[in-house]
Formats: structure tokens, sequence, C-alpha cells
């Protein structure tokens, strides 16, 4: 894929991300900033991190899809909400559906992590299946929005989504006692990093902003590179949140205001995950380990400077830990 992208598109602005989390804070837990001396002494810097992993469904992802849902009137919402997603914006619309007492059609790869299905069917949601590659997942969400009349809210490549997302590292900004050199946020579709780096632009503007994504799944770091959408040239990863390639909204937010892109291994993930588990006490899943595999990895790059880490998620199998 060579994706060819509008940079004079528009994208939110400050007052769309305060509108968002005004919206939305009635129904999400205003996660803590946690710190943690031996992972500093680790990595010699200065690490903040947001554990979204404690937020309501275990993930960020309900802020984006309660932010899309509650910006749409009662008459667009009367046929429920469809999506697709390998998981944890799955369990956002199931959530937020049932929050709102309306219907949410989810559209799940087979290969799904048993976890995540079992907590999408608990919201009451209908789950349909189908082969892990987004060309399918998009023509089996098409035909159920057809079939159903259902608002289909995208896993990150929507405006309201990212404005949702964005409001993570928001409240990052605002409950650090001074400014962040660097803010970390995973990058899979890019509504997380993008909202990240709306949220930086708007509110810490000499913070920089750093995306971190798996070898397996390096699109995002060839898309920043040549200036267009690209796909991975391999997918091979433990990270299942951050398959997915860029999206034409995420993209250009992306390529606008986020610095630079780095790389991980799995095994960089795994031990990530294990040290976070291990030293804070955080259920971390492996696409929410990435920010401190990327810090350990580049060490250099961030010794001596405050840091915020962005842990997107917890919903991971217990009986099927990588350690």
């Amino acid at each position: 894929m060579n994706g060819t992208v509008n940079f004079a598109n528009s994208y939110p602005s400050e007052n769309d991300l305060r509108e968002a989390h005004q919206r939305i804070t009635p129904f999400i837990h205003r996660t803590p900033l946690m710190t943690s001396q031996m992972l500093n002494e680790l990595t010699g810097a200065h690490l903040f991190f947001k554990p979204e992993n404690l937020q309501k469904i275990g993930a960020f992802k309900i802020r984006g899809a309660l932010n899309a849902m509650l910006s749409l009137d009662s008459a667009v919402l009367a046929n429920g909400l469809a999506t697709h997603s390998s998981g944890n914006h799955a369990q956002a619309i199931a959530c937020a559906a049932a929050l709102r007492g309306i219907k949410a059609y989810i559209v799940m790869p087979h290969n799904a992590p048993k976890v995540k299905v079992s907590a999408v069917r608990g919201y009451g949601a209908s789950i349909t299946f189908c082969e892990n590659t987004p060309e399918d997942r998009e023509a089996v969400v098409a035909r159920i929005v057809a079939e159903t009349g259902a608002t289909f809210i995208h896993p990150f490549n929507h405006y309201g989504v990212m404005e949702g997302q964005a409001t993570v590292a928001k409240e990052m900004i605002e409950d650090s006692t001074e400014p962040f050199d660097y803010l970390l946020a995973p990058v899979g579709g890019g509504g997380l990093l993008s909202g990240t780096a709306l949220s930086a632009h708007y509110f810490s503007k000499n913070t920089l902003v750093i995306g971190a994504e798996p070898e397996g799944a390096a699109d995002a770091v060839l898309s920043l590179q040549s200036g267009s959408i690209q796909k991975a040239p391999y997918v091979d990863t433990i990270a299942d949140g951050l398959l997915t390639y860029l999206g034409d909204k995420t993209f250009p937010v992306i390529h606008k205001f986020v610095s630079e892109i780095v790389l991980v291994s799995d095994q960089e993930i795994v031990e990530a995950m294990r040290l976070i588990w291990e030293r804070m006490k955080l259920v971390v899943e492996p696409s929410g380990a990435v920010t401190l595999a990327a810090i350990i990895r580049h060490k250099k790059l961030f010794e001596g400077k405050r840091v915020g880490v962005i842990v997107s998620g917890g919903n991971v199998d217990l009986g099927n830990l990588p350690f």
C-alpha cells in the first residue's frame, strides 16, 4: 500500500479536545501518574507512567469510543453501533453501546485473544468473526452496517475517536508538576499517537512526541520516513493491538506533529512487560509495554529527561503469558 494523503486536511482543534474531555469525564477514570524508582535508575530518565490498563474496559480505547458516540444524536444511534477490532476498541464500543442502551455489532478476527472476545460478549454485543486482515474486517463490517443500519465507528481513523484518545496526554500534561521533555505512545492505527501529538501541540508546545512500534508491524516508521502511508514489510508481533496501519486522518497529524517513531523487538516488549508486572504491580498487555521497551532500547535519547509514558492497556490472557 502506498497511500496518497492530503496534508491540507483539517484536524481537531484545541477546543475540540477540551469539549471531548468534558464530554467523557463523567464516564471514565482519571488514571493517575505513577513512578518507579527502579525503572528510573534502569533507564537514567525520570519516567511518569499513565496506566490506562486501570481505565474502564482495561484500556484507553473507551475514551475515543465514548466521545465518538456521545457526539452523535439519538436518531443516528437508534440502530446501534458497529465496528471492527481485535479487542480493545471492540470492548470500548460494546461498553459505550451498553451505557447508551443500544445494540453493538462487533467484527473480530477469529484469532482475537479469548479474554477480549469474552469481554465483548460480556457487554452484550453481537460478534461476527472474520479473517485477520484489514480488507476482510472492512468487508464484513460494511455488510453488517448495510443489513442493520448501525453507525460505524472506526477504531482509529475517526476525528471523534482521535479527540477522545487525546485526553490521555491532556490529563498527563495537566497532572504533571513540570512540563515533559517527551511523551511516548504506542502506535498501531495512530488514534492514540495522533491524539497525543495534538495534546502536546496545544497544551505543552515544547514537549516532543515519539511513537513506539514493534519491529513486526513497522508500517508507521516507514510511513513517517516516506511521507505516505505504507504497509509493514512483514507482520509478526506479540503486540496484537498494534497490527494495523495508519489512516488518512491519523497519518497527517502524525506526520506534522510527531518527531520520531522508534522500533522495538518482541523480546524487548516481553522484557518491558515483565518489568511493569514485577516492579509496578500493573497488569499490562504487550501493546501497552512497547513504550517502556522503547525507552530501554534508546536510553541515550531519554537520559536525564522527564518522560511521560502511556501504558495503553492491560487486557491480557492470563493463561497465555509470554513469561
